[in-house]
């Protein structure tokens, strides 16, 4: 019997299979064992061919030359890793092999990666197909006595290849196109421009709103405060001198309670993460991007095994994953967690509809702990941070309700209105997993003292306050990606197409959006204020140079609505790149005959040192740089770097500018400007007692951060310390 060769996305996953398959001779790309050959990729291998490949009129970028729309696209091997795909190739065509297992990451993309390496090797032999959403042990060896053929696959594949070669044929039109047309570096795409056009949308918002003043009344008693409600229940009044008139009048009376409700409430712990809301959670709490919250979760998932995979949208589980709660459960008791867990694992968890629905699980259930013991000695900080958030929100799906009753007191002051509401808790349940800290954002309220109808009330004081309408808050990349699933609640969208949206999961996948705001960065489309996003000059031009419908998520809604479709069978695939190849042209056209124009407003007086064109100032996600603006010349400069050292005077974050000898910490706050070698040696060197308490006394002046590693002269203080 002929040998099966295991194809993972990975190294570390091969690693992983190899273990448990028993692999362990050693091959040049490759671990053999009786059986089994496990060989990887590292991501992809082959892609699609570059326009070159399709003539020589599209090796120069002329406007002339578009649209570019082969018949048949190409896919060819990357050259940085050509060299490991001919070593796979060897191994996939050895004649003692007979089987393929394909055990790329399970989802789509995973799809693409392991049958463009098949198809560009040349293998026609049988294949099978390994599913799994962990990378224990357990679950491997469950896999593999469940492999599914392969061919059950093949229009998951060909939805693949339709969202490859549409994106590279509207990107690479759309951007060769507003590059040529306006002689700028511009690029567009289905996903990067509607996600731009939410964040330059919100910016207009922002910046043509007019705040309105308004007025709320109050009136104090000893241990309460009600708040003045109109008869449709407004607490808002736009007058002042309505408000201040009602203050007048209602000064020194007694306030008669009219009303007493009291109402018993539960809240329920939120179910499962799937991968956008621990980002935007990640964001919000941990200041994480969401790629950093991705590689997090990576890391978590395939080198310490002990949560499920990342890239899901799904956030309830299958009803088969129900009986292996009890070693999930005893798997993570540890730490603070310990007694929570030892307590669940010993209860009988049945399969309930708000957790666990086999109909909300697209490809992968949401984000929980594996089976695999927890040691969270080899965590890094980081690490430990993102797997806390998951195994609250875990436990938390098993644990009773918080429970509490809501008060509700309606009163009346000389004919008007006031109410005053407060909640006195029952039962902490899933709450005590949080200890009120910042995961919870549940609003305050006050704790009512015990109050009867038809009782009299003294009131001490009665004011009002002016207040201003507020404008919408600039996105930051929690908000952002949270956008980015439900775009029609931020923007004017027909109700069939919000529906469309919903369906859909809004634009991107939950594997691709963090890369999509990376992008915008790079192409300095979009910049940081704090932990703001803001478009720049050149986002904001291009939102009026890209064609109207690319801008709109409908068109991504759309071709995702398109690729469910063809993943089931249920639509062609060629049917599908006729119709993306038409709106390609309509694209490039109206490109071609748009009367705009783009300008470089962030240009500089210095010269390029390759072209001897003026350069750009442009501001990166972690500082400035200069880059040419001749986009064939490609130059460009680190001027300044973000980081997290602290101002003697002002203490705001400082910017190290220049490079060697010539660096030199800047505060963009105040006038503090010191060469790097000359600040570092002030507290490093210094011996006197004197230095000694100025250096501690600047420590104590610090923001405290969370990650002293963050501080770039953390260990240089401690070391200071321990000599002293």
């Amino acid at each position: 019997m002929g040998k099966v060769v295991v194809l993972a996305e990975k190294p570390s996953v091969a690693r992983d299979i190899a273990k448990v398959l028993k692999c362990q001779k050693k091959g040049n790309g490759f671990l053999e064992g009786e059986k089994y050959i496990v060989t990887w990729g590292l991501g992809h291998l082959v892609t699609l061919a570059t326009p070159e490949r399709y003539g020589e009129q599209y090796k120069e970028w002329r406007m002339d030359s578009l649209p570019m729309l082969p018949k048949h696209m190409k896919t060819e091997v990357i050259g940085k890793t050509s060299k490991h795909f001919h070593e796979v190739k060897k191994v996939l065509m050895r004649k003692d092999v007979d089987e393929l297992v394909i055990a790329t990451d399970p989802a789509r993309e995973g799809e693409l990666v392991a049958r463009w390496i098949v198809e560009k090797s040349g293998f026609k032999k049988p294949m099978k197909r390994l599913w799994i959403s962990s990378q224990t042990d357990k679950a491997i060896r469950d896999g593999f006595n469940q492999l599914k053929p392969a061919s059950q696959y093949d229009n998951l594949y060909k939805a693949a290849v339709c969202r490859a070669e549409a994106d590279l044929i509207v990107e690479l039109n759309v951007t060769r196109a507003l590059t040529c047309r306006y002689n700028a570096q511009l690029s567009a795409g289905r996903v990067q421009s509607a996600t731009l056009a939410m964040i330059v949308n919100r910016e207009e918002a922002i910046k043509s709103f007019k705040p309105k003043s308004f007025y709320t009344i109050s009136a104090k008693a000893k241990q309460i405060q009600f708040n003045w409600q109109d008869a449709k229940g407004n607490g808002r009044l736009w007058e002042e001198n309505q408000a201040r008139e009602l203050v007048k009048n209602l000064s020194g009376e007694k306030a008669q309670v009219v009303e007493v409700k009291e109402n018993d409430k539960k809240k329920y712990s939120p179910i499962f993460y799937d991968l956008t809301e621990l980002q935007r959670d990640a964001n919000r709490i941990y200041g994480y991007s969401a790629k950093q919250t991705l590689s997090i979760m990576q890391k978590l998932y395939e080198q310490h095994k002990i949560l499920t995979y990342p890239r899901t949208d799904s956030k309830h589980i299958t009803t088969d994953i129900v009986p292996t709660l009890q070693d999930r459960f005893r798997a993570v008791a540890v730490g603070e967690f310990r007694s929570i867990a030892m307590e669940l694992s010993r209860k009988q968890i049945k399969a309930d509809k708000r957790f666990a629905d086999n109909s909300k699980v697209s490809d992968h259930h949401g984000i929980i702990p594996t089976e695999e013991k927890v040691n969270l000695m080899s965590l890094s900080s980081d690490e430990r941070k993102i797997y806390e958030l998951v195994l609250k929100r875990f436990l938390g799906v098993f644990l009773p309700p918080f429970e509490y009753t809501e008060t509700v007191v309606k009163c009346s002051i000389n004919k008007e209105t006031f109410v005053a509401k407060g909640r006195v808790i029952k039962s902490q349940g899933f709450k005590e997993l949080y200890n009120n800290s910042e995961d919870d954002e549940d609003e305050p309220t006050q704790t009512l003292p015990k109050i009867q109808e038809g009782m009299t009330i003294l009131i001490d004081k009665i004011e009002y306050k002016t207040g201003k309408t507020e404008p919408p808050s600039r996105f930051n990349e929690g908000t952002l990606l949270g956008a980015m699933e439900k775009p029609h609640q931020y923007m004017n969208i027909e109700s069939k197409h919000a529906k469309m949206l919903g369906e859909t999961g809004g634009i991107g996948t939950v594997a691709t959006r963090a890369d999509i705001i990376e992008k915008l960065f790079n192409m300095f489309y979009i910049e940081k204020n704090g932990n703001s996003i803001m478009p720049t000059s050149k986002g904001r031009q291009l939102m009026d140079l890209v064609p109207e419908d690319l801008k709109s998520p409908i068109m991504t809604a759309k071709w995702e609505s398109d690729f469910n479709l063809i993943s089931k069978g249920q639509k062609k695939p060629e049917v599908f790149i006729g119709e993306m190849k038409d709106y390609t042209k309509k694209l490039v056209n109206d490109i071609k005959n748009s009367k705009d124009r783009f300008v470089h407003d962030n240009m500089i007086s210095k010269k390029c040192p390759t072209c001897n064109k003026r350069m750009l100032e442009v501001k990166t996600k972690h500082g400035k740089s200069h880059v040419c603006q001749d986009r064939e010349c490609g130059y460009k400069e680190n001027v300044a770097k973000f980081t997290n050292t602290k101002c003697p005077k002002c203490y705001k974050k400082l910017e190290l500018k220049g490079v060697g000898d010539a660096q030199t910490f800047v505060c963009p706050n105040c006038t503090f400007k010191e060469k790097a070698k000359t600040f570092n040696e002030k507290y490093r060197n210094n011996q006197s007692k004197g230095d000694k308490k100025f250096v501690q006394q600047y420590l104590k002046k610090q923001d405290k951060q969370e990650e002293e590693g963050n501080f770039a002269f953390a260990a240089a203080f401690a070391k200071l310390n321990q000599k002293k």
